[in-house]
Protein backbone atom coordinates (compact mmCIF):
# COMPACT_ATOMS: atom_id res chain seq x y z
CA UNK A 1 0.00 0.00 0.00
CA UNK A 2 1.48 3.34 -1.00
CA UNK A 3 1.36 6.69 0.79
CA UNK A 4 -1.44 8.00 -1.45
CA UNK A 5 -3.68 5.05 -0.61
CA UNK A 6 -3.06 5.53 3.10
CA UNK A 7 -3.77 9.24 2.88
CA UNK A 8 -6.97 8.59 0.95
CA UNK A 9 -8.15 6.03 3.50
CA UNK A 10 -7.39 8.43 6.33
CA UNK A 11 -9.43 11.20 4.66
CA UNK A 12 -12.33 8.81 4.11
CA UNK A 13 -12.20 7.66 7.73
CA UNK A 14 -12.30 11.28 8.91
CA UNK A 15 -15.21 12.00 6.56
CA UNK A 16 -17.19 9.00 7.82
CA UNK A 17 -16.41 9.85 11.45
CA UNK A 18 -17.48 13.45 10.90
CA UNK A 19 -20.77 12.43 9.32
CA UNK A 20 -21.54 10.05 12.16
CA UNK A 21 -20.49 12.51 14.85
CA UNK A 22 -22.77 15.12 13.33
CA UNK A 23 -25.68 12.74 13.71
CA UNK A 24 -25.80 12.01 10.00
CA UNK A 25 -25.32 8.80 8.13
CA UNK A 26 -23.95 8.80 4.58
CA UNK A 27 -25.31 11.70 2.58
CA UNK A 28 -29.05 11.33 2.18
CA UNK A 29 -29.25 7.87 3.73
CA UNK A 30 -31.64 8.91 6.47
CA UNK A 31 -33.81 11.21 4.40
CA UNK A 32 -33.95 9.60 0.95
CA UNK A 33 -36.74 7.14 0.30
CA UNK A 34 -35.52 3.57 0.42
CA UNK A 35 -36.80 3.01 -3.12
CA UNK A 36 -34.32 5.54 -4.45
CA UNK A 37 -31.37 3.17 -4.79
CA UNK A 38 -29.52 5.35 -7.26
CA UNK A 39 -29.47 8.35 -4.91
CA UNK A 40 -28.31 6.17 -2.02
CA UNK A 41 -25.68 4.47 -4.20
CA UNK A 42 -24.26 7.86 -5.17
CA UNK A 43 -22.59 7.96 -1.75
CA UNK A 44 -20.46 5.00 -2.87
CA UNK A 45 -19.02 6.79 -5.91
CA UNK A 46 -16.10 8.48 -4.14
CA UNK A 47 -14.42 5.11 -3.61
CA UNK A 48 -16.19 2.65 -5.90
CA UNK A 49 -16.54 4.90 -8.94
CA UNK A 50 -19.52 6.46 -10.67
CA UNK A 51 -22.37 3.94 -10.76
CA UNK A 52 -20.12 1.43 -9.00
CA UNK A 53 -17.71 1.20 -11.94
CA UNK A 54 -14.37 1.33 -10.13
CA UNK A 55 -11.37 2.49 -12.10
CA UNK A 56 -8.96 -0.22 -13.16
CA UNK A 57 -6.01 -0.37 -10.80
CA UNK A 58 -7.77 1.59 -8.06
CA UNK A 59 -7.86 -1.40 -5.72
CA UNK A 60 -11.58 -0.83 -5.10
CA UNK A 61 -14.27 -3.39 -5.77
CA UNK A 62 -16.51 -2.60 -8.73
CA UNK A 63 -20.08 -2.79 -7.44
CA UNK A 64 -21.83 -2.54 -10.81
CA UNK A 65 -23.41 -5.83 -11.96
CA UNK A 66 -22.81 -7.62 -8.66
CA UNK A 67 -25.76 -9.78 -7.65
CA UNK A 68 -28.14 -8.06 -5.25
CA UNK A 69 -27.66 -10.85 -2.70
CA UNK A 70 -23.89 -10.37 -2.68
CA UNK A 71 -24.02 -6.61 -2.13
CA UNK A 72 -26.71 -7.00 0.53
CA UNK A 73 -24.73 -9.65 2.39
CA UNK A 74 -21.52 -7.59 2.32
CA UNK A 75 -23.20 -4.38 3.53
CA UNK A 76 -24.87 -6.27 6.37
CA UNK A 77 -21.55 -7.92 7.28
CA UNK A 78 -19.88 -4.50 7.42
CA UNK A 79 -22.76 -3.12 9.48
CA UNK A 80 -22.76 -5.92 12.07
CA UNK A 81 -18.95 -5.95 12.27
CA UNK A 82 -18.41 -9.48 10.98
CA UNK A 83 -16.43 -8.09 8.03
CA UNK A 84 -13.71 -5.72 9.21
CA UNK A 85 -12.85 -2.58 7.29
CA UNK A 86 -11.38 0.86 7.75
CA UNK A 87 -14.40 2.88 6.65
CA UNK A 88 -17.24 0.66 5.48
CA UNK A 89 -18.29 -0.48 8.96
CA UNK A 90 -19.07 3.11 9.93
CA UNK A 91 -20.81 3.91 6.65
CA UNK A 92 -22.94 0.75 6.64
CA UNK A 93 -24.19 1.41 10.18
CA UNK A 94 -26.12 4.38 8.80
CA UNK A 95 -28.27 2.33 6.43
CA UNK A 96 -31.61 0.69 7.22
CA UNK A 97 -32.52 -2.75 5.85
CA UNK A 98 -34.67 -1.13 3.16
CA UNK A 99 -31.85 1.20 2.15
CA UNK A 100 -29.35 -1.66 1.90
CA UNK A 101 -31.82 -3.55 -0.29
CA UNK A 102 -32.33 -0.48 -2.50
CA UNK A 103 -28.58 0.08 -2.94
CA UNK A 104 -27.98 -3.59 -3.76
CA UNK A 105 -30.89 -3.67 -6.22
CA UNK A 106 -29.54 -0.59 -7.98
CA UNK A 107 -26.00 -1.94 -8.40
CA UNK A 108 -27.36 -5.24 -9.70
CA UNK A 109 -29.04 -3.36 -12.57
CA UNK A 110 -26.14 -1.12 -13.59
CA UNK A 111 -24.62 -2.14 -16.91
Amino acid sequence: MNIHTLARRRRLAWLAAGLLAAGNSPVGAQTAPASNGRALAATCSACHGTDGKALAGSGMVALARLPKEQVTAQLRAFRDGSRPSTVMQQIAKGYSEAQIDAIAAYFATVR
